[in-house]
């Protein structure tokens, strides 16, 4: 996360005022655009909850102030130019004041962004059971039973890739992700451990003779 604020350049906006790109930390989706100033920044960072200066209110303003739909602060990038801020954020709910996930409705979500989306689901599932959720009743009947359960599933994979159509392999695909993503969270981690030993081996391979 950024250290150093002073990087970045206020002073190219007469009002002070730099934008501000809202972004998704798990499905990647651009949610919003708002204006910060230096106070709001070091609120952000203190605070953790993204809070805005808002140009129509003239004052500080909390993403979910209201709704408690808060942005949860993950991570601050600066732009090459020092005067654009992109930050990495958990959505606690719809962040579009009409309901909608994002306010760029239009925008469909990243194809690697369903797969992480998933991800939180089943982190939320775990954290607020209920009992009529599937993910909380595998998880319930214990690491064993995952274990199975992907088990079976990677063997329907590949009968379905031998002997069946596409539309049943990518079936039977997408129920071994998902229980494979279970079994990830029944150990205690999640999508983001597994991007981090992706990323790891890709530096190792750019940088292998």
């Amino acid at each position: 996360m950024i250290k150093d604020i002073n990087r970045i350049d206020f002073s190219k906006s007469s009002d002070g005022l730099i934008p501000v790109v809202i972004q998704d930390n798990a499905t990647l989706q651009v949610l919003m655009l708002g204006y910060m100033n230096q106070e709001s920044l070091k609120e952000t960072i203190s605070t953790k909850k993204v809070t805005f200066f808002s140009r129509s209110k003239q004052r500080l303003w909390v993403k979910g102030e209201t709704s408690e739909n808060y942005l949860l602060l993950n991570d601050i990038f600066i732009d090459c130019d020092n005067d654009t801020i992109l930050v990495m954020a958990t959505p606690c709910g719809p962040t579009c004041h009409t309901g909608s996930i994002s306010c760029f409705s239009e925008q469909e979500l990243p194809a690697l962004g369903y797969i992480g989306m998933i991800d939180k689901i089943i982190q939320d599932r775990i954290e607020n059971p209920t009992e009529n959720s599937y993910t909380y009743q595998l998880i319930s009947r214990g690491l064993n039973k995952v274990a199975q359960k992907v088990g079976e599933e990677a063997v329907e994979v590949v009968i379905a890739a031998l002997a069946e159509s596409r539309e049943e392999y990518l079936g039977e695909y997408t129920d071994l992700l998902y229980h494979s993503l279970v079994l990830l969270h029944a150990q205690g981690l999640n999508l983001t451990d597994v991007a981090e030993v992706i990323a790891e081996r890709h530096r190792l391979k750019t940088v292998s003779p």
